[in-house]
């Protein structure tokens, strides 16, 4: 963390952006194309075991080997310290758990464009991001405005050209499921870490994994072992055949990417700035990043491009981007010097 902490906030939007396009690009292709003994495309719930328990081990090794533990509330067990999350954690930690379920589930649909499901999925976040501001009394200065109108009007453009929602069902919870995960994830973010301490944003990370990845692979788990429908055969496989397929090496470089994200997300998101600079930050490096993963699948994969309405949103949020690293820098400049 404190290497991390010396490189400047952009360098780690740089770093989150870089790491999301691969995740993007595996996500796809394990779900892409004939399945050869399922007979068909292999849908979210297959390809989730294997993603999140493969986040679960690696966010665990990199708590313990990085000694990020240490700043986390404790319990001892005999000699030994256990980290334990408090109250409010274990609330964040739920949101969490909705948000890791619901974003890999995202890029399996089929019909919908990621750049499209991306806009739909990270234009609520900031929705809700000024209204987690005023609920904690937090000022919202100008250029944070602009940039959730920029991204606003990207969002709407993007919607009108394709004609509306026209949603499948699933995609239609996923969107709804992840923006309940993400409105609990920044109550509670800013209620007790978006401080500026390094600690407490090794605290912070280390008490919402110990609840969320553990739960969102239990909540999975459950919902296959009721043996209802073709959801639950979908998991079972998931949970079984799925380590021995070759798609593996596609899913566990999935939950690998999505490890480190999950550290770059944190250290954005964690900022002392208002939700409303951190967040269009944030996902307007995630939906570039949907765009550019979309790009590389169409050169290489001959999966369909971007259309010309989702690169006009994407060049918008490259506005909104480029206002929010330039607009802080000279505003503290005019104040010095006046």
């Amino acid at each position: 963390m404190s290497r991390l902490s010396r490189i400047p906030l952009e360098g780690i939007v740089a770093l989150y952006f870089l790491s999301y396009i691969p995740n993007i690009i595996l996500t796809r292709l394990a779900t892409s194309g004939v399945h050869p003994e399922r007979g068909r495309a292999l849908t979210g719930l297959e390809t989730l075991p294997v993603s999140l328990i493969t986040n679960l081990v690696l966010t665990l090794a990199f708590i313990w080997i990085s000694g990020w533990h240490r700043d986390a509330h404790g319990l001892r067990v005999g000699g030994t310290r256990l980290p334990v999350p408090t109250r409010l954690t274990v609330l964040s930690g739920i949101g969490s758990a909705l948000v890791l379920f619901t974003v890999p589930l995202s890029f399996t649909f089929t019909n919908v464009s990621i750049p499209f499901i991306q806009l739909l999925m990270r234009g609520d976040i900031l929705i809700i991001a000024p209204l987690v501001d005023f609920m904690f009394g937090r000022r919202v200065r100008w250029y944070s405005w602009t940039a959730l109108l920029i991204v606003g009007v990207a969002l709407t453009f993007v919607v009108h050209q394709r004609g509306g929602f026209r949603l499948p069902p699933m995609a239609i919870a996923t969107v709804v499921l992840y923006t309940v995960g993400y409105f609990m994830r920044l109550a509670v973010m800013t209620r007790i870490s978006k401080s500026g301490d390094e600690a407490g944003v090794r605290r912070y990370f280390v008490e919402e994994k110990l609840v969320a990845l553990p739960l969102s692979v239990l909540a999975l788990a459950a919902v296959g072992l009721t043996g209802l429908g073709s959801q639950a055969d979908e998991l079972a496989w998931g949970f079984t055949r799925a380590w021995s397929d070759p798609v593996f090496a596609l899913l566990a470089g999935g939950g690998f990417t999505l490890t480190i994200i999950s550290v770059f997300a944190a250290i954005i998101l964690l900022d002392p700035r208002e939700n409303s600079y951190c967040v269009p930050l944030e996902r307007s490096s995630s939906l570039l990043a949907g765009l550019a993963a979309a790009y590389v699948l169409h050169l290489f994969w001959n999966q369909p491009a971007p259309t010309g309405s989702e690169l006009i949103g994407a060049a918008l949020l490259l506005g909104a981007i480029v206002l929010l690293t330039v607009a802080p820098r000279f505003t503290r400049s005019r104040a010095r010097s006046t």
